[in-house]
């Protein structure tokens, strides 16, 4: 009995944050001294980074707003709203996203509606209310009343895995259930000048989005895409980096620490964190660059990605997914690997449809996924691509 992923839907605001345009409107911050401009300007020239998104509509830089509370067009001046502001904007706006997100999972799976669904995971680190998300996916889809609801809360860039182990736990426990994951995350809402090395990565790299997975057992009618089973996950703590990455609640939003020695951190662990998960499926140890497929590695920034190319001797080819989504999206926390795994999937499916052969064709297809958070944390997954069962 596999469970799988059945589908995976994105879901991103409407205002484009415009890579170079941002740089300016960072670099010409009061406050900040030479250093600072030199390292905004080195931040986003580097990122690898053309577009992301976000939730504040005052960045769009051509509107000037009436009290605007994030950027005063007219000043060219970032504001320092309070945390409070910053989080009723974020249960306004990751409401709708969460939403719009869930909405598209259901539409987009055959042979589920919205009363199958049996439990909801949502999953955020960029803000807080109650009753939560969990319950506004219930209301709003019209999902059951006795639906089981779980939050998977303040966790970082990593917790999509800990919600799809979840989801992979229900139902390996009842084959008949049906798991909505939803993850939104409304980084920019904290983003703020600063001469901080930490604070200017951050804002040079952090971005909005949302994404949903159906997750189930169920055999279910074939779609137009292949799916996931979710085979195994593993967590690593490693022996350093707690001071490193981390996340924590000040008076002006959220503060990320995000050193510059997470990158050489990666390149000494990224290793020994793989290995309890190759252990799990003994035929790919010996060579997991050439037998693994596809590698979905969280983009947290470019160098990260570079580093784990570097480490693990994976093509660049391999690493085009990530790329891509750091390139288009930006950085979306736990969203992003989501994200990640779906342009895989399009791809299999845009792979098949080119060449006129069935979704089978990808049949076996190893995916080897990785993000990276506060502690520091590596978590991985490792997942098969196959058609669906016909139900």
């Amino acid at each position: 009995m596999a469970v799988s992923i059945r589908t995976i839907q994105t879901a991103v605001p409407a205002t484009v944050l415009k890579q170079p345009l941002v740089r300016d409107v960072f670099a010409a911050q009061e406050g900040l001294n030479r250093l600072g401009v030199r390292l905004v300007t080195a931040s986003f020239d580097g990122s690898a980074i053309d577009t992301r998104y976000t939730v504040i509509d005052e960045l769009t830089l051509d509107e000037q707003y009436d009290d605007p509370q994030f950027f005063d067009l007219a000043s060219g001046a970032l504001l320092k709203p309070s945390t409070r502001v910053r989080n009723e904007l974020y249960i306004e706006r990751a409401s709708v996203l969460y939403v719009e997100a869930g909405r598209k999972a259901l539409d987009a799976t055959p042979g589920i509606e919205a009363g199958d669904i049996t439990h909801v995971v949502t999953v955020s680190c960029t803000g807080f209310f109650a009753p939560g998300p969990d319950y506004v996916l219930v209301r709003e889809l019209g999902l059951a009343p006795s639906t089981l609801r779980y939050h998977v809360g303040f966790m970082g860039c990593y917790a999509a895995f800990p919600a799809l182990r979840m989801a992979k736990s229900f139902c390996d426990a009842d084959p008949s259930a049906v798991v909505l994951v939803v993850s939104a995350e409304l980084c920019t809402l904290h983003v703020r000048s600063s001469n901080e090395p930490d604070q200017i990565v951050a804002s040079s790299v952090f971005a909005d989005g949302a994404a949903a997975a159906i997750v189930t057992a169920r055999e279910l009618p074939a779609g137009p895409t292949p799916v996931l089973d979710l085979d195994a996950f593993e967590s690593v703590l490693t022996p350093v980096g707690e001071q490193d990455m981390a996340w924590k609640i000040g008076d002006e939003g959220f503060e990320m620490i995000l050193s510059s020695y997470v990158p050489k951190i990666i390149d000494e662990h990224i290793t020994g964190a793989l290995e309890p998960l190759l252990a799990r499926a003994p035929e790919l140890v010996a060579t997991p660059n050439e037998s693994i497929t596809h590698w979905a590695i969280h983009p947290g920034g470019r160098s990260i990605l570079d580093k784990v190319e570097s480490k693990l001797e994976l093509s660049e080819q391999q690493l085009v997914p990530s790329r891509q989504i750091l390139r288009d999206y930006g950085n979306m926390s736990s969203a992003t690997i989501l994200f990640v795994l779906k342009s895989i999937v399009d791809a299999a499916a845009a792979r098949s449809a080119a060449t006129g052969s069935s979704p089978a064709e990808v049949d076996g297809e190893r995916v080897c996924a990785m993000a990276f958070g506060p502690g520091l944390t590596v978590e991985t997954g490792l997942l098969t691509l196959r058609t669906p069962r016909v139900a």
